[in-house]
Formats: structure tokens, C-alpha cells, sequence
């Protein structure tokens, strides 16, 4: 009896030396200064290269607007020019013309042009009627439209791609925290049972067995701190933040509670407020599936490029119909010899020309070019609707596949945060009976072992609804920070 009740006493002076040590890292690690969810989406929609590009080609569009308003606007063109005749252009005439008695091989030669010479033209066009000018017109602010959803595409993308992120960094935390304390544990226990085999009071198995432990658990931390390492980077670069090694998560998932909002501390509900689709029950589908239909970026693209090829066909068709265009030209010319006079000032020497017109042009025949490209844009309006129903049956399946992912991890995390409660209790009982001298080591070990497990089962399940959640949110169209607002704080 006084051997057991000497092993029970060091057994307790174990768990208490344990406890502290996990009680100062959890301390270190709260200490940490860390960002929110919302803060590191809000970086990523300021400073994510993708998107920057996607608002650089609305930019584009943008430009190809006015491009397109100014074939409606007048022309004015301005042309000006000045020679100097170095040697005057000489035409030959029969000298007959001059003088009746000369002979028919008689030439005199006669001298056109001045030494210098100016003219200036003002050139003017206004189109009267040009129908294709105006589809095109139309056309360039479809597109338009297009760029800026493909814009809204792209923020959506970021922002999942973060959440996503964050949410694998939190997982991968989960499972260092879960691997670190599983060897804390076997040090501490190997400690102990060197001094108890030394002692005479623990089989040389023992101590073999935890080494062996040991020895596997260790590789596994490594492993773990490098996959959390690079799933820091890797959020890092999502969220455009320069200093990856240092960045620091708020969050815990496997504290985290689905069911009852207000049971979560201040950094979890900030996680758990951050959603877009707030549908639930037997009607998630439906209307998810509603939601889809009318603000699905991938879907509402495809909706804008057929307006696009619509109006590009409509284009093409209007270039059968004539054209009417005014125009005028206002020229000054002047001519003068010597010294280069600007427009020759002298009398005489400078001329005016003012016309004003009305042009018709009506395509005749242009080798069937036109009907051709008439064809293209049909053809390639007919694969536009044919890839938007396509999408809308892959959208529509997408769309049920993430509500039912994420019921059932909202189930199994409510499963598995019962495992966690049972677990707990199986643990505070082996460590009772182990600290009095009546169980074994492996009793505590297992039972440890099977509470970190089921910890982690519980954030793993935690981490899929979260997952799940984020890809609904894009798959619908409301993703927080670009469709919906949010309640999470940025800092």
C-alpha cells in the first residue's frame, strides 16, 4: 500500500507539473497579436493582384465605351502644309497657242507654281444615320456590364479563397496543439516511469513501449508545424499581407460552437458571423437554388456575354443598311515667290474653297464576307446558350452537393462534440485513478489519446461546415463583403 500511495503521490506531482506547462503556452499563444477574418478579407479585396487585374480590364471596358460614343460625335480634322519649290514644275505648250506663225514643233515652255506654297484644310464629318454605330454603342456597355460582374466573380473568388484559408490555418493549429500535448504527455510519462523502472517499480517494457511512442509522436509535430506553417503562408498570400511568418489567426474550432451563437467567445462569433446565405431548414435548398438562379456570378457572366454576341450579331446586320454622313471642307491655299511670306499676305496670292455635302453610301456587294461573320456570331451565340444551360445544371447540382455537406457536418459536428464531452469525462476518471495508484499508465494514455482525437474530430467537422458554408456563399452569389454586409469587426 505505501508503494501504491508513493507512485499516486508522484503521479499527482506529475499532472500538476503537466498542467502548468500547457497552461503557459495557451497563455503565450492568447498573448499573440493576431487579425480577424473580416481584416484579412477586407486586405485581400484592397490589394489581391487577381482582382486588381479583373478591375484593370473594367477599366478597359470602360474606355471602349467612349470609344464607341465617338463614332456618334463629329469629326473635325485639320490638315495644314508648306512647300518650297526649289525648282517650279515646267509644262511645255505649243508656242501656236501664242502666236499664229509659229511652226508646229514650236514650244514655249511655262512655269506652274510659286517658290513657296501654303494650304490649310478644315475637314468636317457628322453621320446622319449609321445604325451600327449605335448597336455598337450598346455592345461596348454590355460588355461593360460584363467586366464588372466578372469583377464581382473575381472579389468572390478572393474572398472564399481566404476564408478557406483562414479556416485551414485554424485546422492546422488545432492539430499542433493536439500533437504537442500528446508529447508533452509522453515526456512527462517517460520521465516518471524511467524513475519508477530505476526504482524497481516499473517493467524495462514500459519504458521501451513510451519511447517508442516518443519517438513516433515527435516526426508527427514536425509535420504538423510545418503543414500549420504553410497554411499561415499560404493565407498570407490570399490576403496580401507581407509578413507571412509572423501572421496570427483569431479562432479556435475545436471551442466552437454551431448551435448556440452567444456560447462563443468574442473571436468565434466574428468567425461565425461571417456568412453571405443565411437559409436554413427543410427550405435551404430551395432557396438556395433561387439564390443561385438570379446572383451566381459564374451564371450571371454567361447571361452577358449572350447580350454580348446579340448585340455583336446586330452589328454585323446592321452594315447591309445605308449610311448618311455631312460633311464639309473649308481650304485656304496661297502661293508666293522670294522670301517665304506666312500665307502670302500680298494681293492675289491666297484663295478660299467652302463646300458642304450630304454622302450616301449603300453596300452593294462586299464577296459574302458579310453574311460570314453574320454566321460566326450566330454559331457562337448558339455555344453560349448551350454552355449557359450546361452551367445551370452543374450550378444547380453544386449548389444541393454544398447544402447537404453542410448539414451533415453540421450533424456530425454535433455528434462528435458529444464524443468530446464523454471523452473528457473518461479522462478526468483515468487520471483520478491513475494519480491514486489504481490504474495503469495505458489506461491514461488511451484515454487522453481518444479526448485529443475526438477534439480534433470535432474541429475537422467544424472545419468542413465552415468550408462548406463559404462555397455555398459563393455558389449563391452572397459572399460577404462584396454581396452582403458583415458583423465581424476589421481589426
Amino acid at each position: 500500500m505505501t508503494t501504491r500511495g508513493g507512485r499516486g503521490t508522484t503521479r499527482a506531482l506529475v499532472a500538476l507539473l503537466l498542467g502548468a506547462v500547457l497552461a503557459l503556452g495557451a497563455s503565450r499563444v492568447e498573448g499573440q497579436e493576431s487579425v480577424s477574418l473580416a481584416s484579412l478579407a477586407r486586405s485581400a479585396l484592397d490589394a489581391n493582384r487577381d482582382l486588381r487585374a479583373a478591375r484593370e480590364g473594367l477599366n478597359v471596358a470602360e474606355e471602349q465605351v467612349s470609344e464607341a460614343w465617338s463614332s456618334v460625335y463629329p469629326s473635325i480634322d485639320l490638315n495644314a502644309s508648306y512647300t518650297r519649290n526649289l525648282s517650279p514644275a515646267v509644262n511645255f505648250f505649243p508656242a501656236v497657242f501664242f502666236d499664229p506663225t509659229a511652226g508646229p514643233d514650236d514650244y514655249i515652255p511655262i512655269r506652274f507654281g510659286a517658290d513657296n506654297t501654303w494650304s490649310s484644310t478644315i475637314t468636317f464629318e457628322q453621320p446622319l444615320f449609321r445604325a451600327g454605330t449605335f448597336i455598337g454603342v450598346g455592345a461596348a456597355g454590355r460588355f461593360r456590364s460584363f467586366q464588372n460582374e466578372a469583377v464581382r466573380g473575381t472579389a468572390q473568388t478572393v474572398i472564399t479563397q481566404v476564408r478557406t484559408a483562414y479556416y485551414q490555418l485554424l485546422l492546422a493549429q488545432e492539430q499542433v496543439r493536439l500533437t504537442e500535448n500528446s508529447v508533452e504527455r509522453v515526456r512527462q510519462s517517460l520521465h516518471e516511469t524511467r524513475a519508477l523502472n530505476r526504482a524497481g517499480l516499473a517493467s524495462d517494457y514500459d519504458v521501451l513501449r513510451l519511447e517508442v511512442e516518443l519517438a513516433n509522436l515527435e516526426p508527427n509535430l514536425r509535420r504538423a508545424q510545418n503543414a500549420a506553417l504553410q497554411a499561415r503562408r499560404q493565407l498570407a498570400i490570399q490576403a496580401s499581407v507581407e509578413d507571412q511568418e509572423s501572421l496570427s489567426v483569431r479562432g479556435t474550432l475545436a471551442k466552437m460552437d454551431l448551435d448556440d451563437l452567444s456560447a462563443n467567445s468574442a473571436d468565434n462569433r466574428a468567425v461565425l458571423d461571417f456568412m453571405g446565405f443565411s437559409a436554413g431548414g427543410a427550405g435551404a435548398v430551395d432557396e438556395a437554388l433561387d439564390r443561385a438562379s438570379a446572383e451566381r456570378s459564374d451564371l450571371r457572366q454567361l447571361e452577358l456575354n449572350q447580350d454580348l454576341l446579340r448585340a455583336q450579331m446586330r452589328v454585323e446586320q446592321m452594315s447591309y443598311l445605308p449610311e448618311v454622313t455631312l460633311f464639309g471642307n473649308y481650304i485656304i491655299s496661297a502661293q508666293n515667290n522670294g522670301t517665304p511670306s506666312f500665307f502670302a499676305m500680298g494681293e492675289g496670292q491666297r484663295a478660299y474653297s467652302r463646300l458642304l455635302g450630304l454622302r450616301v453610301t449603300v453596300p452593294v456587294f462586299s464577296g459574302f464576307r458579310q453574311d460570314a461573320r453574320i454566321d460566326q456570331r450566330r454559331a457562337s451565340l448558339r455555344q453560349a446558350e448551350a454552355q449557359t444551360l450546361q452551367a445551370v445544371d452543374l450550378a444547380e447540382s453544386q449548389v444541393r452537393a454544398l447544402v447537404e455537406n453542410a448539414d451533415e457536418a453540421l450533424q456530425r459536428a454535433r455528434g462528435q462534440r458529444l464524443a468530446v464531452r464523454q471523452a473528457t469525462r473518461g479522462f478526468e476518471i483515468a487520471s483520478a485513478q491513475y494519480r491514486e495508484g489504481l490504474g495503469g499508465q495505458l489506461e491514461l494514455t488511451d484515454a487522453e489519446v481518444a479526448l485529443r482525437q475526438s477534439e480534433f474530430n470535432y474541429a475537422q467537422a467544424v472545419f468542413d461546415y465552415l468550408v462548406a458554408r463559404a462555397q455555398l456563399d459563393q455558389a449563391t452569389g452572397q459572399v460577404p463583403l462584396v454581396d452582403t454586409d458583415v458583423g465581424a469587426e476589421a481589426q
